[in-house]
């Protein structure tokens, strides 16, 4: 009973200590030792421009690091000794922290709208969603289209497949079908993935947008030149 007692704590003991070590920000920190928070006797010493400098005393380090005022960075701290390497660390941080932006803004999220009809859908109706599913695929995002089913059209399945032939024909330019049409219950569904990759969609739709502010910028200088060149007209027309 007291053996276990005294394991119990131990293992508590170490619980605890794990936990304040954490929040010292000691192993859950992503930011790199720099400077005096590295604390070894020596480094493996990168230059500025990436030269390898070699093994030297952390002091040696630090003391070029000041010379050339930089900032002495722990890049590779598992390393035997850690490598570190001489940079503007604000700088990195900042030029770092932008590439994330831009790559998060150019980031492709495929979504998967949906798209629902009925058997017997009236034709303004079908052109409607046949519009709206052509968006869709316009912008590189799947399709998912549901048959819905009611009361006595539940015996007809081959209505909500044709219809789904007929869709998938219709824009077939544009996308293609990925999941052919099954029966899920009272509906039926097919999935139509579009032929451009999202980011193509995206880089287009960037393009479109640039094109159309850059005419509408142009417009009013059009204009302009237009109405200089009628003023000489019409006063040539006014003198005697």
């Amino acid at each position: 009973m007291h053996r276990r007692g005294w394991s119990q704590n131990r293992r508590y003991a170490s619980v605890r200590q794990a936990v304040a070590w954490c929040y010292r920000g000691g192993s859950i920190s992503a930011e790199p030792r720099i400077n005096d928070r590295i604390r070894v006797p020596e480094v493996r010493l990168v230059g500025p421009s990436g030269e390898q400098v070699g093994i030297v005393p952390l002091a040696k380090a630090l003391e070029l690091a000041q010379e050339y005022d930089l900032d002495l960075v722990e890049v590779a701290a598992n390393a035997r000794p850690p490598v570190c390497k001489l940079m503007d660390y604000g700088k990195f941080k900042y030029e770092s922290a932008m590439k994330a932006r831009e790559a998060r803004k150019n980031q492709a999220h495929t979504v998967i709208k949906e798209m629902k009809l009925r058997p017997k859908i009236d034709p303004h109706d079908y052109d409607t969603k046949k519009g709206h599913v052509v968006r869709f695929l316009k912008q590189g995002d799947k399709v998912k289209i549901t048959i819905m089913f009611r009361g006595r059209e539940q015996s007809r399945p081959e209505l909500g497949y044709r219809l789904l032939q007929r869709l998938a024909e219709d824009v077939q330019d544009l996308g293609f079908i990925e999941s052919n049409p099954k029966q899920d219950g009272r509906n039926m569904i097919m999935v139509l993935g579009p032929h451009k990759k999202k980011t193509e969609a995206m880089a287009e739709a960037r393009e479109a947008q640039a094109a159309r502010k850059a005419e509408r910028q142009g417009q009013p200088a059009q204009a302009d030149e237009t109405e200089q060149a009628e003023v000489p007209a019409e006063a040539e027309q006014s003198a005697p």
